[in-house]
């Protein structure tokens, strides 16, 4: 059984700009694919070019089975980060007509409408105007919209952007009911710790070329490991213990927070081992595992969480 998504030396110029270099990378069949990279790392760029929007300049993207997007769009759901619906429909409504784009006919896609809000809580809200629903429920009801026609690949671009915690908590239940039903999920966030609760694999780019594929604990494997101590210690002699490659350093009046970066592979007890043979005052400590934004920040050279928000030239195109 091939990949449901295979992108083979990809590459999207605008002019003179380059969006995409030799990007490649698969997405199994049934599996939630976080596809992560700062802004201006082409992500827009390549999700175009996945759903046939705008042509590769160079290399081959092939979706269930097509070399095109265009030819299987029924079988795809998509998304968009740029949110809308028409504002005096009912979400019964919008996800009729949405579903009957994609082949479903009017009775079909009314009833799947119904079934579908209900069981997102959503049934009061079905024969309200869209311009009268909060913001979640408004993207509640997009997601829902480009759900109704049973779609083997789906793409989410940004899904959580702008929602608060309860209802990112209800999209992830979404995302998790849609990949338990056999459907291939591609989606892209900034936020690490949604991708690191879903996802089977992520694929992270930065400049348009891909800097890392492969499982999250593959990704944080990447990211070095940190030992954090409390007590009266000076920054420059927790520098000096075995295994240390930096340190950050908190006042916190008679004592200081220490974060001490171990080196690749680095376990921390050997630095453990030499503060208490010196007898440093250390009152705590922890070992700290690298996190997916860790890794982030590691592979791509940027901070995910300052991204958030700010509109690229890559993105506008």
């Amino acid at each position: 059984m091939g990949p449901a998504l295979a992108l083979t030396d990809v590459s999207k110029r605008y002019g003179a700009f380059q969006a995409v270099r030799d990007l490649s990378f698969q997405v199994p069949k049934g599996s939630i694919c976080g596809f992560l990279g700062p802004n201006g790392a082409g992500k827009t760029s390549t999700i175009r070019m996945i759903l046939g929007l705008t042509p590769a300049t160079s290399g081959r993207v092939e979706i269930l089975g097509a070399n095109d997007g265009r030819k299987v769009r029924d079988r795809i759901g998509f998304l968009p980060e740029e949110r809308g619906l028409y504002r005096k429909m009912t979400p019964v409504d919008a996800i009729a007509f949405f579903a009957g784009l994609k082949g479903v006919p009017l009775g079909e896609g009314r009833r799947r409408a119904r079934v579908m809000l209900e069981a997102q809580g959503l049934g009061e809200a079905s024969n309200k105007k869209m311009k009268d629903l909060s913001k979640g429920m408004a993207q509640k009801v997009q997601l829902i919209a480009a759900l109704a026609h049973e779609p083997e690949f789906v793409i989410l671009d940004e899904p959580f952007s702008g929602l608060d915690p309860m209802n990112q908590q209800g999209l992830e239940v979404m995302i998790r009911d849609i990949a338990s039903k056999g459907a291939t999920v591609l989606f892209s966030t900034h936020v690490m710790q949604h991708a690191e609760r879903l996802c089977d694999k992520v694929v992270l780019i930065a400049g348009g070329q891909k800097a890392f594929e492969g499982t999250v604990d593959e990704a944080r494997a990447t990211a070095p490991r940190y030992l954090e101590l409390e007590g009266a210690i000076a920054p420059d002699v927790v520098a000096a213990l075995p295994g240390v490659v930096s340190v950050e350093s908190e006042d916190l009046g008679e004592t200081r927070r220490i974060r001490a970066t171990l080196k690749a592979g680095g376990a921390g007890q050997e630095a453990l081992k030499a503060a208490f043979v010196q007898g440093l005052d250390v009152r705590t400590f922890q070992m700290r595992e690298p996190s997916l934004h860790d890794a982030f920040i590691g592979l791509t050279g940027a901070d995910p969480d300052q991204d958030q928000g700010h509109r690229t030239e890559e993105a506008a195109r």
